[in-house]
């Protein structure tokens, strides 16, 4: 597992956020190679709006790695609209970046809340009541 912290306004654990990650994997009896990245909203807004379309930051981007789930792929938080979305949630700013990073993996692993029925809320909710 790589992770990359970009951005230097909020501390961000590091040790926390690769132990979310790793007990997601293990739960979930996959393995590879991820990377997570920690930015800003002015980097996150570029990558959203050239692989999305959507001009605007966002908290979490997903990008599944070639071959699925053997090459898992990477995941772009930004700390500012976490920081933002943790406010207005009641949580800290570690616990969003937990929530985003395990939402981010399962996006990496091919789950997608949009299309799905309730199945990948479903195991969200799971592996928040044993990870988080």
């Amino acid at each position: 597992m790589v992770l990359l912290d970009r951005q230097r306004r909020r501390r961000v654990s590091r040790p926390r956020l690769r132990r979310v990650l790793r007990g997601a994997a293990r739960a979930l009896s996959v393995s590879g190679e991820v990377a997570l990245v920690i930015t800003g909203d002015r980097a996150v807004r570029a990558l959203n709006a050239r692989y999305r379309g959507k001009d605007k930051p966002t908290d979490v981007l997903s990008f599944p790695g070639p071959g699925g789930e053997a090459g898992l792929g990477d995941i772009v938080i930004s700390v500012d609209t976490a920081a933002r979305n943790a406010r207005s949630l009641g949580r800290t700013l570690p616990q969003e970046l937990d929530v985003l990073a395990l939402h981010g993996f399962l996006h990496v692993l091919g789950y997608d809340h949009e299309t799905d029925d309730g199945t990948m809320d479903r195991l969200e909710r799971r592996l928040r009541r044993s990870l988080l």
